[in-house]
């Protein structure tokens, strides 16, 4: 076929035509050669698993853990995720609702609203730490007692509120208790009691 008549054809139906058709077998003939000649194709290398990753060493409940942390990981995520301490519970993560409450030497502190790097070197304690064994620790147990619950699931973040409150001041008013556990919400509104079973704690100090 005459070259003017082969052009005219590529250009007037869509696809390859055959000029690009042994155009494009001859490029990929000497890509072929160039990978053959450059010797066998080496594997790709895994990013290491520490990739990104920041080592931290948190005294949590008297114990020290190591763990390896990335710098936007909250402490509640840690806690959780990472240790398998899944009492501090999971609620609103913007240090509204207070179920993720933890003490940092001995004051109570929003685990959701602090970063996991920020509690190195400060004493954490989960509510977990409160027990001995089995045994529940005084304020647990109080609010046991009183019925100081109805569905839970903010149960150990307001033990944990009482138990700081305790440790600042062992002997609160009732308004210094309301005032002391204000920074914990219960949806079930079980409050009467929740201020009953920290009084008696209170008492049981004495």
């Amino acid at each position: 076929m005459p070259k003017d008549q082969d052009d005219r054809d590529s250009r007037a139906k869509p696809g390859v035509s055959r000029r690009g058709f042994i155009a494009t077998l001859g490029t990929g003939a000497v890509g072929v050669a160039a990978r053959a000649a450059a010797g066998p194709a080496q594997p790709e290398q895994a990013l290491p698993e520490a990739a990104g990753l920041t080592e931290v060493t948190l005294l949590i409940n008297g114990r020290r853990e190591r763990v390896l942390v990335e710098p936007r990981w909250s402490l509640l995520f840690v806690l959780r995720e990472r240790l398998g301490l899944t009492g501090s519970k999971q609620g609103c993560e913007r240090g509204e609702c207070g179920v993720c409450t933890v003490l940092m030497d001995g004051k109570p502190r929003y685990a959701c609203m602090t970063l996991a790097l920020e509690a190195e070197g400060v004493a954490i304690t989960t509510v977990e730490g409160l027990m001995t064994g089995e045994e529940l620790g005084p304020v647990q147990q109080a609010f046991a007692e009183h019925d100081a619950f109805q569905c839970g699931y903010c149960t150990p973040g307001q033990v944990v509120a009482a138990e700081g409150l305790l440790r600042a001041n062992p002997h609160p008013t009732m308004d210094e208790i309301r005032l002391g556990m204000s920074g914990n919400i219960c949806r079930c509104g079980a409050y009467a009691h929740i201020f009953k079973a920290v009084e008696h704690a209170a008492g049981q100090r004495k």
